[in-house]
């Protein structure tokens, strides 16, 4: 038997390579997913394979996740109970299919994840590889009553890496849960737990990774224009932004246009988050419903993400038709619901996407936002395709061939037509 298991070096899937392996007998493949989480890779091939895995492939998956899971995404202004930005739930579909890639180039029987049995990545894992291959058996060692015996609490697994040779003297228990990668990071359970905690006091002021506090940041505001083609953020344009570029460090420029400096959907997150994390911009804590059925409560930052929602939704109220956007928006309620429950692969969500993109075709132009303190602050919208005409909204004369003020009187008559009969059918 061949598993490919989702392997991140830490104490849980170092104990799950081991135990997999010995379990099933079987021949074990780790996979890691780089999506932009920041953690130090080197070093982990080695770690697999003296753990006990043959192979360990690193995919670097950090510009397929931004292009074809974030971009498509925001086209759509999708929000999960009018909040989340859905930061870790579009992470899994893309690293379901890295790991799909591998179990079919190595012909693996199995794909393993270590996903808790209450939680939704167990759900988005599973249903991703099921849409992609559906011949992959899948497995959860924490549904598997024999793992959870075993492994009843953190002390067990150490004591298991011991007895094994494992090195873990890395993996020391914080005091949150986390999940980060290019679009967020989260921060769920200890403290958190308890939904009266104030999560914003000093006490966890080292908490936050990716922004500073809305009152420790800058008493300057910083503006920053966009570049959009077809929906999505293609430029920017801010002060100091070779600089910024120059300090990540990790993506080139693509190129020059009107002003802008080009760069790929990876690398306008990464300006993005730097700046959004500057300004303390896109912290939320919510409790939302997970798919299982109960109420968690998460504290996340999305810096670069509530940047980019904000000036996309601007642009579209100058481009997009009003009708086209209604109903759009009427369906990205579920589309937000499809996304988080792990249906990204399935056929109603790529249903609403095409819809989404018909929308986007008129959505190119410029934005400009003002960031301060934790807000983003619309401060100008321009397209060659903007449907707004100054002619016809001025409230000053000498436009009336634009607009007959005079047309509105039968425009209300008719819409009053029904009020007028509902009012009267009591009588």
């Amino acid at each position: 038997m061949k598993i490919v298991v989702a392997y991140s070096g830490g104490l849980d899937t170092s104990v799950l390579l081991l135990w997999l392996k010995e379990k099933y007998n079987a021949e074990i493949i780790a996979y890691c997913a780089d999506v932009g989480q920041g953690e130090e890779l080197d070093g982990l091939e080695e770690k697999a394979l003296s753990t006990g895995a043959s192979k360990c492939y690193i995919g670097d998956l950090r510009e397929e996740f931004a292009a074809d899971y974030i971009y498509p995404m925001f086209q759509a202004n999708a929000l999960y109970e009018g909040r989340y930005l859905l930061g870790t739930s579009i992470a899994r579909p893309c690293i379901s299919k890295g790991m799909v890639d591998v179990a079919l180039k190595e012909g693996a029987d199995a794909i393993a994840h270590g996903a808790t049995g209450k939680g939704n990545d167990q759900v988005r894992f599973e249903l991703s590889v099921a849409a992609l291959a559906p011949d992959i058996q899948m497995i959860a060692p924490w549904r598997d009553d024999e793992f959870r015996t075993q492994f009843p609490g953190r002390s067990e697994m150490i004591a298991y890496c011991e007895e094994h040779g494992i090195d873990v003297t890395a993996s020391k228990k914080k005091p949150y849960s986390m999940d980060r990668n290019l679009l967020h990071i989260s921060f769920e359970a200890g403290a958190l737990e308890d939904t009266w905690y104030d999560a914003t006091g000093e006490a966890d002021r080292d908490m936050y990774v990716l922004s500073v506090s809305p009152e420790e940041a800058p008493d300057t505001p910083e503006y920053v224009e966009f570049l959009f083609e077809k929906g999505d953020i293609v430029g920017l344009k801010c002060e100091g932004l070779n600089a910024i570029i120059t300090e990540l460090g990790d993506f080139t420029v693509q190129g020059e246009k009107e002003g802008y400096t080009l760069l790929s959907p990876y690398g306008v997150m990464r300006v993005l988050n730097f700046l959004g994390g500057k300004h303390g911009i896109g912290r939320v804590d919510i409790v939302e419903n997970r798919f299982v059925g109960m109420k968690s409560r998460g504290v996340y930052e999305t810096p670069g993400g509530t940047i980019m929602l904000a000036a996309h939704r601007d642009l579209e109220t100058l481009t997009v038709d009003r009708e086209a956007q209604y109903i759009r928006d009427s369906l990205i309620t579920k589309y937000a619901q499809l996304v988080y429950n792990g249906f990204w692969f399935a056929p109603e969500r790529e249903a609403i996407q095409a819809l989404v993109t018909e929308t986007q075709k008129t959505v190119s132009g410029e934005v400009r936002l003002k960031l301060y303190k934790g807000n983003c602050m619309q401060a100008g919208r321009k397209s060659p395709l903007s449907l707004y005409s100054e002619d016809v909204a001025t409230m000053e004369g000498g436009a009336e061939d634009a607009y007959n003020q005079n047309d509105a009187t039968g425009f209300i008559a008719l819409n009053a037509l029904r009020l007028k009969a509902s009012a009267r059918q009591g009588e």
